[in-house]
């Protein structure tokens, strides 16, 4: 138990409270602070303005924005922070899209030449299905990227969020013949709810997005071969919990191979049991109370973003 502080002795006056006592800035001769010494107090950090730098806030440029597009800029931008706390980002590729409501299709995409540090809800770039901007940016869209989510949005209307990935065992297990195996909880989730697409070089080529669309068909996830990872939901809680789980499974894919031990995997109708199980499990709130898919989880995390990378919130 730590020990108590001794009480303070009686009539012993606070050292700030006596009476006369000089304010130490006050005293006299003291120098005045410069221009320079108050600004660099009030200065924002360095690492904070380097993220800010040059980043546009395209959307309030020329229009009122939505509440549910706010919304949803705000959980996206939370999702390409978290991106970067768990160190699936790389550079500038990569991309995360959510598709917005309405009666035209449009989504929002990172600019290309940003890193995910930087993205913030507001210079999330808006596009249609035909990849023109349709807010004022001065980056343009990687057309890869552009390609790839442009062709899971048309093909997959509930796929909403789109997320892909180049982490190092993601993209080891996509080298693997066997693909994914159902070695652990975690990577039970995507029995039978996971699809397979050959590497056809960078992803720049419209004639690609037919086989893309095949190759999803109505899973959760989808392995680009000799590539990364992709996860679909709709919304960016459920896109993002998948992909939390399913680069969990391939980390414990390569950890477990390397061990060149002889591997456990469970039975088929074990592994479709405990596919249907966690599909419920995720949908159960406090009190038993059912909540959206992922949502407990994605709450958590913005919550950690909040503390961590407040400035994804500026639009």
């Amino acid at each position: 138990m730590p020990a108590r502080k001794a009480p303070a002795r009686k009539g012993a006056p606070k050292a700030a409270m006596r009476k006369g006592a000089p304010k130490a800035a006050a005293r006299k001769g003291a120098p005045k602070p410069s221009a320079r010494a108050k600004a660099k107090r009030t200065a924002m950090p360095a690492s904070k303005q380097a993220a800010r730098k040059g980043a546009p806030k395209a959307a309030m440029r020329g229009r009122a924005m939505p509440a549910a597009e706010r919304e949803g800029r705000l959980k996206l931008a939370a999702a390409y922070r978290a991106f970067v706390h768990f160190g699936w980002d790389e550079l500038t590729a990569n991309h995360l899209t959510l598709r917005l409501p309405g009666e035209n299709p449009t989504f929002l995409i990172n600019p290309y030449g940003l890193m995910f540090s930087e993205i913030t809800a507001g210079n999330l770039v808006r596009v249609d299905l035909h990849g023109k901007v349709l807010d004022n940016s001065r980056y343009p869209i990687n057309p890869a990227g552009l390609n790839i989510h442009t062709a899971i949005h048309m093909g997959r209307h509930d796929a909403r969020c789109v997320m892909h990935a180049h982490t190092p065992e993601g993209m080891a297990v996509s080298c693997m013949e066997e693909g994914l195996m159902f070695l652990c909880l975690e990577a039970t989730d995507f029995y039978g709810r996971i699809g397979y697409h050959d590497f056809e070089g960078p992803a720049v080529m419209e004639d690609e997005r037919p086989r893309l669309q095949h190759d999803l068909a109505s899973n959760s996830a989808l392995i680009l071969r000799n590539h990364g990872v992709l996860t679909v939901g709709e919304t960016v809680d459920e896109a993002f919990l998948r992909m939390y789980r399913l680069l969990l499974a391939c980390r414990v894919q390569v950890a477990a191979l390397a061990t060149q031990r002889p591997l456990l995997q469970p039975s088929a109708h074990i592994l479709e049991l405990s596919a249907r199980r966690h599909d419920r499990f995720f949908r159960i709130g406090p009190h038993g109370k059912e909540v959206p898919w992922g949502s407990m989880d994605f709450d958590a995390v913005m919550r950690l973003i909040d503390r961590h990378y407040p400035d994804y919130r500026d639009i």
